[in-house]
């Protein structure tokens, strides 16, 4: 499995290391609770919902440098769009790998 890192955060900030820090205090702040409603909204089985949740955490995946999880992430929303739930299994690893990465921040 990849590896999260800095570098799109970097690329953003264009040196700006306060905007670095603010951009990392979102997702830190942000990643819990979106992956704690992607968790719940599983539980009730709220397609909807799970599809709308899915599709802001990508874009986390994405900033953090997953490129081939945030591929996966796109694609599990397509199959969730169509009923599927291909795929599931490895965004709950991508979840997993952030959720231990934004922890030792």
């Amino acid at each position: 499995m990849e590896k999260p890192n800095f570098d799109y955060i970097k690329e953003l900030a264009g040196g700006d290391e306060v905007f670095e820090k603010k951009l990392l205090a979102i997702m830190v702040d942000e990643f819990p609770k979106e992956k704690e409603k992607y968790y719940n909204s599983l539980a009730l089985g709220d397609q909807k919902l799970i599809i709308e949740i899915v599709h802001k955490l990508k874009h986390k995946i994405s900033i953090l440098g997953l490129k081939k999880s945030y591929e996966t992430a796109v694609e599990y929303e397509n199959n969730l769009r169509v009923n599927s739930s291909d795929l599931e299994n490895e965004f709950k690893e991508t979840l997993s790998v952030m959720t231990q990465f934004l922890a030792s921040l």
